[in-house]
């Protein structure tokens, strides 16, 4: 999977069902997806964005190559795009200390700030967080002719018998393939979790702030556990 900033808790769901997760840093970077931007609650209705700013760089270039900007106010500004949650989130004090060190952590690669992330959630979380990077893996995937490939080269080179993924990448691959290579597709539907966000509504699949905003860390830890 690419790295992705503060995700969903259906990323955590993919952590928690896989043994070993490959950070695929070798794409090439997309403008408006998931890797710098996540989404939270809004302080009046609905969502905004949370983003961590870049430097410049190629319109080709590869996850791996991207940092972070250097400019050290944005960190502050996210912080304080949170701060409407202290009046109601019952578990913001938590939250917002594990945020604040998250976002000081001294990493200006994209991929590694992301993935050192996810690291610290899942080490609140109780998580297992088997990473590698796929760009320092060294592996012989044989030829890549189309983007479902790289999962299936990937999952072979590595010995895999299962490979997991979201729900959105499948028409990417071909079951067939796979089960030739003696590995097993498992695509994943992640139900959504629900809670109660005070006096806002519920929106579904926001970044996992707002979950653990709103939600003890026991609680998500069961729910990726028990839900399906």
């Amino acid at each position: 999977m690419q790295p992705y900033f503060f995700p969903y808790l259906g990323y955590f769901d993919l952590i928690c069902h896989t043994d070993r997760w490959v950070v695929f840093d070798t794409a090439q970077y997309i403008r408006h997806g998931w890797v710098n931007r996540n989404r939270i609650l809004h302080p009046e209705s609905g969502w905004q964005y949370v983003i961590a700013p870049l430097r410049k760089h190629a319109r080709s270039a590869p996850i791996r190559d991207v940092h972070v900007s250097d400019d050290a106010g944005w960190r502050r500004r996210m912080a304080g795009q949170l701060m409407h949650y202290r009046k109601e989130a019952p578990f913001y004090e938590e939250t917002i200390a594990l945020i604040e060190s998250c976002l000081a952590i001294p990493e200006t690669s994209l991929a590694r700030f992301d993935v050192a992330i996810l690291d610290a959630v899942c080490r609140r979380l109780e998580i297992p967080f088997r990473r590698e990077f796929f760009s320092e893996m060294a592996l012989e995937i044989g030829p890549v002719e189309g983007p479902g490939d790289w999962a299936l080269g990937i999952a072979a080179a590595l010995g895999a018998d299962e490979y997991v993924n979201p729900p959105g990448g499948r028409d990417l691959f071909d079951p067939a393939r796979f089960e030739a290579k003696g590995i097993r597709l498992s695509i994943r539907e992640f139900r959504n979790m629900e809670y109660s966000c005070g006096r806002h509504d519920f929106v579904p699949a926001l970044s996992i702030i707002d979950a653990l905003m709103w939600n003890s860390c026991g609680a998500v830890r069961r729910y990726l556990h028990e839900w399906n």
